[in-house]
């Protein structure tokens, strides 16, 4: 039986998000960059969500699709050790370098490595030991993936297509929550 509890709404995720301390030093200055400039990046509750899978799996390797300016994998360095390495994938070199200038900034850009698209998920998989965490953002799309907001177009396709492959990959435990725009979570078997 559904009831209101079911339903998460923008005033329930900007309550989540108001918990956080306000974001200081370059977070601050990314989020604000990506706002002005009208660039999608993870909410700060992925953010604080991806940083705290990362402690909690004591990761030591990431490999990211869709580098953007760089702000997961920022959030993502910040809970890698030292030795620690984040190989992120995007093929706008534009942003990946204002990417670099962030991570430089941080002093975390000594763990993060820019690599160019390949296979998606079946390279990350082939990567991936058994026990390994695969996350994917923006899994609901502005609502567009599971039809809220109206929108058909190649983009909504390929993402309800990925929705369906990585939730029932035979490779992996999966599941999708529903945090910020959707946050993908999967174990390799």
């Amino acid at each position: 039986m559904r009831n209101a509890m079911d339903t998460i709404t923008l005033r329930d995720l900007q309550y989540l998000d108001s918990l956080h301390p306000e974001l200081e030093g370059v977070f601050a200055r990314m989020d604000a960059e990506a706002a002005a400039e009208n660039i999608p990046i993870v909410s700060s509750s992925i953010g604080h969500a991806l940083r705290v899978l990362v402690r909690a799996t004591a990761a030591r390797r990431i490999v990211e699709v869709g580098t953007a300016t760089g702000y997961s994998a920022l959030w993502m360095a910040s809970a890698l050790p030292t030795d620690g390495r984040i190989i992120t994938i995007d093929p706008d070199r534009s942003r990946t370098d204002r990417a670099r200038a962030h991570w430089r900034a941080a002093g975390v850009a000594d763990r993060i490595e820019v690599s160019e698209y390949a296979g998606y998920l079946a390279a990350v998989l082939r990567l991936l030991r058994a026990g390994g965490t695969v996350l994917v953002d923006n899994l609901l799309w502005d609502g567009r993936a599971s039809g809220a907001v109206p929108g058909d177009d190649a983009d909504t396709r390929a993402i309800r297509e990925f929705n369906r492959l990585f939730v029932r990959h035979p490779q992996l435990d999966t599941t999708i929550l529903s945090v910020g725009d959707g946050l993908g979570v999967g174990v390799k078997r």
